[in-house]
């Protein structure tokens, strides 16, 4: 049996917070895989479903952030669950929005759910540290993850990467954590597309052209009046005489930089 835990604070007012976003991918991972209902119990709601043939409990808190620890001892000493098989969810400040890691073990980086947690049932559970961004300033963090996600966020990354962290969850059970964060990664941020090849010049491609058709080619002094005028010297020296050139080439200068002979 597993269990997976998402973090938020209880009530309406918290709802949209980003403090909330693990209350949010617990949800989107009960309603896609039609787990049971919510039950108040354990301090909090839990709901119950299998997934990839593994029993799997979801429990969202009910005791506030800084105490969500004791709910979750709670489950894991009622069905006998290791802490190793737990699995949280949870705001992470310091990666930007949309971007996701699991992590097991280590600290709580000051995270008041992830510290109780640790106080209550030990540390060697999977985090799965869903981004939410860091305003830039210490003094602007309380506001930041008791803020509301704004309606932009919503409807873009957040949106994708909560269907994302449900669509891929079965990794998860399987252990393939790495398989998970590739997977997530790849839809909330898609490569993009590679621009496509420029056609080369018409001159480069008739450089590469091995035949050439006599009589398609311009004759000289056809089509002058569309030439440069370095071109249009050479080709009327083409049509004249050479007794003439000298007096050709000036003219043709002179053409060029639109002087009057």
């Amino acid at each position: 049996m597993l269990l997976v835990v998402g973090l938020g604070n209880p009530g309406s007012g918290y709802a949209a917070n980003r403090h909330n976003i693990g209350f949010m991918a617990a949800d989107e991972l009960v309603r896609r895989y039609s787990f049971g209902p919510w039950r108040k119990k354990f301090q909090g709601q839990i709901s119950e479903g299998e997934l990839n043939g593994q029993k799997v409990l979801v429990l969202k808190p009910e005791t506030f952030m800084n105490l969500s620890g004791q709910s979750v001892g709670e489950v894991l000493r009622f069905y006998k669950i290791p802490v190793e098989d737990v699995i949280v969810l949870h705001d992470e400040l310091d990666l930007p929005p949309g971007k996701l890691r699991v992590k097991r073990g280590g600290g709580h980086g000051g995270h008041n759910g992830l510290k109780s947690i640790d106080a209550h049932c030990g540390k060697e559970y999977r985090r799965i540290r869903l981004g939410i961004g860091h305003p830039g300033d210490k003094s602007r963090v309380h506001g930041h993850v008791l803020g509301d996600f704004s309606k932009a966020e919503q409807d873009g990354w957040l949106m994708t990467l909560l269907d994302a962290v449900a669509a891929e969850f079965g990794r998860l059970i399987k252990g393939d954590d790495g398989g998970f964060m590739s997977k997530v990664s790849a839809i909330v941020s898609p490569p993009k597309p590679k621009a496509p090849k420029k056609d080369k010049p018409a001159a480069d491609k008739a450089k590469g052209d091995k035949t050439i058709d006599a009589d398609n080619q311009p004759q000289a002094g056809e089509g002058i009046d569309d030439l440069s005028g370095a071109a249009k010297v050479r080709l009327e020296r083409a049509d004249t005489p050479v007794s003439n050139a000298a007096s050709a080439m000036a003219e043709a200068l002179a053409k060029a930089f639109g002087k009057k002979k």
